[in-house]
């Protein structure tokens, strides 16, 4: 499965359980640290859990892909899924705002929502 199909995956993903303001962005001609970014927020640590182990899960059963590390389950505020070509950031709301990666990466393309 190339990058982006995988990307889109997980953002559908994210979608059915109800994440807040998903976007995809595009970040392979900025960094090689992956090719694309996922982002959503939940609106509580139980949302960002649930949503994290969503994807992992479906991840693992429905792709066989498994994530390369998983970081921020202690405190389920930014829950970081790393896949390699595709890195997925699980925001609480507030944290989201407060470290703003959608402006920080501004310069990367979206990729609009199927």
């Amino acid at each position: 499965m190339d990058s982006k199909t995988l990307a889109e995956s997980i953002a559908k993903m994210l979608d059915d359980k109800k994440a807040l303001d998903i976007e995809t962005l595009e970040i392979g001609a900025l960094t090689t640290v992956a090719d694309y970014f996922v982002i959503c927020s939940g609106s509580s640590t139980t949302q960002v859990k649930a949503l994290a182990d969503n994807v992992t899960e479906k991840c693992s059963e429905e792709l066989g892909i498994e994530p390369l590390r998983i970081e921020g389950y202690k405190t389920c505020a930014w829950v970081l899924i790393d896949f390699g070509s595709v890195v997925v950031h699980v925001f609480k709301n507030d944290m989201r705002d407060f470290y703003s990666l959608d402006r920080l990466w501004g310069d990367a393309p979206k990729i609009p929502a199927e």
